[in-house]
């Protein structure tokens, strides 16, 4: 696959000149890219990652028929709202079958994504990361007896399930989608390793997993890889992709804060633009 190549030549924009690659699916790439092109950027689309279905909708249609026995429903990404409503919709549901159960959003994204399907989130931490809505749960006497469904990918972290459960309350994560490897794209491989590419950004943890994985196919080897990334700004989206960063041999440059898109391009336009 090429990379997809957009610029935008406004002067004086902070990322003017600035070239940025994008590793997010490319079903969700266009948000990142229109805003980062909006600050003068010229955007490298690689899509590192593809979000397909589950091998296996059983446990998410167990839980569409058991919704309201549920006291939360926990989303944590844009995925998992919109393939957990697309699976409401197969099923010949909408948002009314979510009545009296309380909703939360790790991130303002999610939450945006869920008041498009008429549903207002009752609860999203200021810290969009598991942490940050477990602290919220512990003030909200969550525990004992709570019952709360997690719509999400095959492949997560399962500190809030694991914690959630402890806690004694009965968790079930039901599969919506599932994360897998992208395609290379020889020519922004090749930009990268020859110090063209001004920023990458990654905004979770499959993203970091799976350029890194990608380069060192392109490239013959996992220090190649490194090198290659040591080459450019690292823009992570937050604590678990920067941990991810790390588990890789590498480091973030900067973190978004807030952990959210507009705080990524904030961030990266910061760091990049013009010195004052």
């Amino acid at each position: 696959m090429a990379s997809d190549a957009n610029s935008t030549s406004t002067s004086g924009a902070p990322l003017a000149g600035r070239s940025v690659v994008v590793t997010r699916s490319r079903e969700q790439a266009a948000e990142l890219a229109t805003q980062l092109e909006a600050q003068g950027a010229t955007v490298i689309e690689w899509p590192v990652i593809r979000i397909i279905e589950p091998d296996d909708w059983e446990p998410a249609d167990r839980a569409i028929d058991a919704l309201t026995t549920y006291d939360w429903i926990v989303f944590t990404s844009n995925n998992g709202v919109e393939r957990f409503f697309g699976r409401l919709d197969s099923r010949g549901l909408d948002a009314r079958a979510l009545c009296g159960i309380a909703i939360a959003a790790v991130g303002k994204g999610t939450a945006s994504r869920l008041d498009r399907h008429g549903i207002r989130a009752d609860y999203v931490p200021a810290q969009f990361v598991a942490e940050g809505i477990l602290q919220g749960f512990y003030e909200r006497g969550v525990g004992s007896g709570t019952r709360i469904l997690i719509p999400r990918a095959l492949e997560a972290r399962e500190v809030l399930p694991d914690t959630l459960r402890e806690w004694g309350a009965h968790v079930d994560v039901a599969p919506v989608y599932r994360t897998v490897r992208g395609e290379m794209a020889p020519e922004a491989a090749r930009q990268l390793a020859d110090g063209h590419v001004d920023a990458v950004t990654f905004t979770s943890a499959s993203t970091v997993k799976n350029l890194v994985a990608l380069l060192e196919e392109s490239l013959g080897s996992a220090e190649d890889a490194r090198s290659a990334l040591g080459n450019a700004v690292l823009a992570s989206i937050g604590p678990v992709t920067s941990e991810e960063l790390r588990a890789a041999g590498l480091e973030a440059t900067l973190e978004a804060d807030p952990h959210s898109i507009p705080g990524l391009v904030e961030a990266l336009a910061a760091h990049l633009g013009p010195q004052k």
